[in-house]
């Protein structure tokens, strides 16, 4: 098959499971806000935030080794799940054993001991689940995982109705019903993929363990790393103002994630592609041209979630939330640009150059704490935003210039100034005049200047899905 018809007929399949999921993140918005607090939902995210940079630390990553190796043909499947397997058990039954001193962290309203048992079960279910997810991914089981995408979603809002509406569990609902649904997803993948039979009953494993911590244990800290980026800011807002706040800040931050969902689909299946092809002769030109689609579909989709991102508020969180949308635009370019810069971890992931990920993560976590301690009490949570966006802008460039040293990819640097002036403009117009029927006119005015800048690689984009289709059409016929 043609690598550029794998590569669409791969994101199709993940994007019938990874947007039903994502999707039903939105879909339960007005629920979940109609029926918890600013001060309850701030919380929920916290916890979840901090299951979210433990399951790294427990698992030391082993679920992106079981990622990687389980690409290479030459490898035996059952040394590496066998590897991820132990190595999440051996992970969590050391974190058993320190967790009293987890709970002893408390964080102005946030008493971390409250929640230390939910905390424990949760890094375990969605540890294994992790495990499991990419392994199944990285084995060729493509239609599986995207199954599962569906089965996650129709399970998260079935406990979600339960625990959190029938029950009234609150908090713990909210926490509970992501759980019972990561469980049966790995149920899923273990019956279905047959799981169990990749699993050795002996110690040997050929050596292959070694090469897989080697690969992922740098992959820690930059887990860890990215977290401070992204969250960390949700943890100072917290200390700095409270829950309430970081509750309005989690919600605008939902409405980005439409941003990922388009990025998330494709580089699911863009990393297959990634190494399949990376020992062509033409691997420079291919991964230029698939830059230069996925990132102007990226900026088009942020444009027009910053026009539309009122009304999406609006629709999609109660009226005690509402003005979490001033939140929304500045957090879409930071979005934007961690989109940016998960496709150019593709190169070092191809590269098994797991530690200068490691270091390029570095240069934006340093500049995302200094800048939240400095915004935050100077501009409250649009501080954080900004210093988000300033903190992938930097990880963009030290990438950028270091992943030149293996492959070379033409990123056309004045048309992305372009595109993140426009961006900006938006921002700025959106958060000064906030309604009227002139920032309307100028802000679908900037939408259309975008979709202009990016219409050649949407096109290319639509042919490639379209030749795909007709391709399919022919072989019935």
């Amino acid at each position: 098959m043609d690598k550029y018809k794998k590569l669409a007929s791969n994101t199709l399949i993940f994007a019938i499971g990874t947007f039903s999921s994502k999707a039903l993140s939105f879909l339960l918005m007005p629920f979940v806000t109609a029926l918890m607090t600013t001060g309850d939902y701030g919380i929920a995210d916290l916890i979840q935030q901090t299951v979210n940079v433990l399951i790294p630390i427990v698992t030391l990553q082993v679920n992106s080794a079981a990622l990687r190796f389980s690409l290479d043909k030459a490898a035996d499947k059952r040394d590496v799940f066998t590897v991820g397997v132990r190595t999440t058990l051996a992970g969590f039954a050391v974190f058993a054993l320190v967790s009293p001193l987890l709970a002893m962290i408390r964080i102005n309203d946030f008493n971390v001991g409250e929640y230390i048992l939910i905390i424990i079960v949760f890094v375990l279910i969605s540890g294994f689940r992790q495990l499991c997810q990419q392994f199944v991914r990285g084995s060729g089981y493509v239609k599986l995982f995207a199954i599962d995408g569906i089965i996650a979603t129709a399970t998260t809002l079935l406990f979600t109705i339960l625990f959190l509406g029938a029950f009234h569990w609150g908090v713990m609902g909210y926490v509970f019903a992501i759980i019972a649904s990561d469980f049966c997803s790995v149920v899923f993948f273990t019956v279905t993929a047959k799981l169990y039979k990749y699993i050795k009953p002996h110690l040997f494993t050929k050596g292959i363990g070694a090469q897989m911590l080697k690969y992922c244990v740098p992959l820690i800290p930059t887990v860890i790393l990215w977290w401070i980026i992204n969250v960390s800011d949700r943890y100072m807002i917290t200390y700095f103002i409270n829950s309430s706040e970081n509750g309005l800040y989690t919600a605008a931050s939902k409405i980005p994630n439409f941003v990922i969902l388009f990025s998330q689909i494709f580089i699911d299946a863009w990393q297959l592609s990634a190494v399949d092809e990376y020992d062509a002769k033409d691997r420079s030109q291919f991964f230029t041209n698939v830059f230069r689609i996925y990132s102007g579909g990226v900026f088009a989709v942020a444009s027009g979630l910053i026009l539309t991102c009122q009304l999406i508020t609006k629709i999609l969180v109660s009226d005690a939330f509402y003005t979490s949308w001033k939140y929304v635009p500045i957090l879409i370019i930071a979005t934007t640009y961690s989109c940016i810069v998960n496709f150019l971890a593709s190169v070092y992931m191809a590269e098994k150059k797991s530690l200068m990920s490691l270091l390029t993560a570095m240069s934006g976590a340093v500049t995302n704490i200094v800048l939240n301690l400095v915004f935050i009490p100077r501009f409250g949570a649009n501080g954080a935003a900004i210093a988000t966006v300033c903190a992938f802008l930097v990880v963009f460039v030290t990438r950028g210039i270091n992943t030149r040293r293996y492959i070379k990819i033409k990123f056309k640097l004045p048309l992305m100034l372009i595109e993140t002036v426009v961006l900006v403009t938006q921002s700025v117009f959106m958060l000064r005049h906030e309604s009227g029927k002139s920032l309307y006119i100028i802000e679908t005015v900037l939408f259309l200047v975008m979709l202009a800048l990016n219409i050649k690689p949407v096109k290319e984009l639509f042919e490639l899905v379209a030749a795909k289709f007709l391709k399919k059409n022919k072989t019935a016929e």
